[in-house]
């Protein structure tokens, strides 16, 4: 059997409260990170802030899941929220951000088109560092 690294671009390298690093660049805001390790600021600093117009542009990139990441603790989306992404047939998994964050490494190195969407909120506390 021969071994290979997963390759897809720049993975989540870190995270701890309050911010995110990918490809060793630290982030300290709200973003949406795609399979190919790019990533674009997600307009959005609080849970409560959230609306069906962050999710609904996602579905636009024709991932097969969005793994949103929710704060420093899982919380679910409203149904509304997301239907657009569920009408499309794209799938949404919600869970606390540092999960997300492993999450997305483990799929995106598979090679699934994923998309994070992880809400960082000012001074949140992360539950572990992934190093």
């Amino acid at each position: 059997m021969k071994f290979q690294p997963d390759q897809f671009g720049s993975a989540i390298t870190s995270y701890g409260p309050g911010w995110i690093a990918v490809g060793g660049e630290r982030i300290e805001h709200s973003l949406v990170l795609h399979g190919t390790g790019e990533y674009t600021d997600w307009a959005c600093t609080h849970f409560d802030e959230l609306s069906d117009a962050h999710f609904t542009p996602l579905a636009a990139h024709r991932p097969e899941l969005v793994v949103f990441g929710s704060g420093a603790v899982t919380r679910f989306p409203r149904p509304t929220w997301v239907r657009a992404l569920v009408e499309a047939g794209i799938g949404v998994e919600a869970m606390d951000t540092g999960a997300a964050c492993r999450t997305y490494n483990i799929l995106a190195g598979e090679g699934r088109r994923v998309i994070a969407a992880l809400l960082v909120e000012p001074g949140e506390k992360n539950q572990g560092e992934l190093k």
